[in-house]
């Protein structure tokens, strides 16, 4: 990789606001229209084969779930609102997005009022109405219903079905990200899922029915899933016939297959970047830098009691030669960041202390601390060992590259990293979600629509492990952060927001919960003549508007 292209890399950012705050990176696209000069069809036609180094395997859009199910909830379900590829949310659901102006939402933020299209049915013909959303909201709230997210909606009070076509509710308390939340809460049918008698266990959950562009076709387990077009839908598209999604985990036969033609779209986690130069030198390839919203660190489980020594963390930092892993394995890439705010975020934080990498101060940190070696070289102090599991899913070659390089470095300090890797179900699945692993090698979106708030991966009450509802799964608890938090939330004005934001992420980079590897800049690949296809960081899913695509 040449400098002027690292240069390039690093300077490409934008800042956008929408609301309380988004970024913005590429080109204005409508939601479910295309912005481009070629014509789609007049009927679906073709399919399109997403490769996938994940398995979808959560098809219950409000239940705990990882990045690459989010591929599935945007193509069969809806929201409220979206937010597109510029940072601008826009109706999806609703036919307005409520606002102070158009009097959907009241000056103090309390009161809000939406309304709703007229023309959506549901995949299975039922129309779609105010009382899917109220049923949404309150299930999402249910103590008894497995939640992914609870943060804001059990601020709602209230919740009234005004006519099928609109709803009020009242809020708690001003709470500035709800707007942005609300587009990535899918909405869910009242009349399937209110008559199940636990929805936790529902049939649905299998076989889910939305009101997207696409339906449930089939699914072979551990290989494929397929969805088809749905011709009733109420926005433009859908353009294709058939939307497939194929499980290949191991990254270098995913790779392959693109290379092959296989597969059309290179999806989470795409092309990797050691097959960068190669994907470039592919014909009838469209491949793409994108500065990616997710962030690679090592996430520690706080409960160990290893990890509750603020030096053993900060002795394991320093133990990081984030250079290399950059530059050799990475191949430069990506960008070394200091926080879990994506560089391109207008409330990143450019001024926190740099890593470095110094085995002599790790050492000096770790003794000075009282962890002394043992008669084996690890390191102990009273009757703990700084010996600990490091996790990741197999078949990611370059995550396990890594793994055993950070094994070696650490064990110049006298830590010894044991390997234990694990299939995507297994090792997203309780083991990451209750908090059952020692350490995780993972790259996590933290912002949710391109709203600062991270309540749910850093508040105290967001401890899945500990009965709390979020996916705070290292267990990272600071009264301080969870005060600054709860003040975000309720602030509107972006300045304030970003001192407060700023304020959080000087505390959690000083305490080092997780270690900070990178800030991803991912390489899409496609095949040339697939139209519609925007990348979108303000998402976590790249078929967030397949309804847009079509084969030239």
């Amino acid at each position: 990789m040449t400098k002027d292209l690292k240069t390039q890399l690093s300077r490409r950012h934008a800042l956008g606001m929408m609301g309380a705050g988004a970024a913005a990176l590429f080109t204005p696209n409508l939601l479910g229209r295309p912005a481009f000069a070629q014509t789609p069809p007049d009927s679906p036609t073709g399919r399109v084969i997403v490769g996938l180094s994940q398995e979808p395997t959560v098809f219950n859009p409000l239940m705990p779930k990882i990045e690459v199910d989010d591929n599935v909830h945007f193509s069969i379900f809806d929201a409220l609102f979206r937010i597109d590829a510029t940072g601008e949310i826009v109706p999806n659901l609703a036919t307005e997005v409520p606002t102070l102006e158009n009097g959907g939402i009241s000056e103090d933020g309390l009161e809000w009022r939406v309304r709703l299209r007229e023309d959506v049915k549901w995949h299975d013909g039922e129309p779609f109405t105010a009382e899917d959303v109220k049923f949404t909201l309150e299930l999402i709230v249910d103590p008894d219903f497995r939640a992914w997210r609870t943060s804001g909606h059990d601020l709602v009070r209230d919740i009234t079905v005004v006519s099928p076509t609109e709803i009020s509710w009242r809020m708690e308390e001003a709470f500035a990200p709800y707007l942005s939340f609300l587009t990535e809460t899918f909405i869910v049918p009242e009349h399937i899922l209110a008559a199940a008698e636990n929805p936790n266990e529902a049939p649905f959950n299998q076989k889910p029915i939305g009101t997207g562009a696409f339906k449930w076709g089939e699914r072979t387990a551990g290989d494929n899933l397929t969805l088809v077009a749905n011709p009733d839908y109420h926005g433009d598209g859908p353009y294709i016939e058939e939307l497939i999604f194929r499980y290949i985990p191991d990254m270098t036969v995913l790779f392959t297959q693109f290379q092959s033609g296989s597969i059309d779209v290179v999806g989470r986690s795409y092309i990797t970047q050691d097959n960068y130069e190669a994907a470039q030198a592919l014909p009838d390839r469209q491949v793409d830098l994108v500065p990616a919203p997710s962030v690679e660190s090592i996430y520690l489980n706080l409960e160990r009691p290893q990890f509750q020594d603020p030096a053993v963390r900060q002795a394991l930092y320093h133990a990081l030669d984030r250079a290399s892993i950059i530059d050799v394995l990475y191949y430069g890439l990506p960008k070394a960041t200091e926080t879990f705010m994506p560089p391109q975020s207008m409330y990143y934080h450019d001024g926190l202390p740099s890593q470095e990498f110094n085995l002599d101060r790790a050492r000096e940190i770790l003794d000075e601390a009282g962890w002394m070696p043992g008669s084996d070289g690890v390191r102990e102090k009273d009757g703990v060992r700084l010996e600990f599991t490091n996790s990741t899913t197999t078949g990611a070659h370059l995550r396990e590259q890594t793994q055993q390089f950070v094994q070696q470095t650490f064990a110049e300090i006298g830590v010894r990293m044991n390997i234990e890797n694990m299939p995507a179900a297994v090792m997203w699945g309780d083991h990451w979600v209750l908090s059952q692993f020692d350490t995780v090698m993972v790259g996590i979106t933290y912002l949710i629509a391109a709203d600062p708030d991270v309540t749910n991966r850093f508040h105290t009450d967001a401890i899945a492990a500990q009965g709390g509802n979020g996916s705070n799964t290292g267990q990272y608890s600071n009264p301080e952060v969870d005060a600054l938090l709860e003040k975000g939330a309720r602030t509107f004005d972006p300045e304030e927001r970003k001192a407060i934001y700023r304020e959080a992420q000087e505390i959690i980079r000083g305490e080092l919960p997780f270690l900070p590897l990178f800030s991803y800049t991912q390489v899409y690949g496609r095949k040339a003549g697939l139209e519609g296809f925007v990348p979108n960081t303000n998402t976590r899913s790249e078929t967030w508007n397949a309804a847009s695509w079509y084969w030239s």
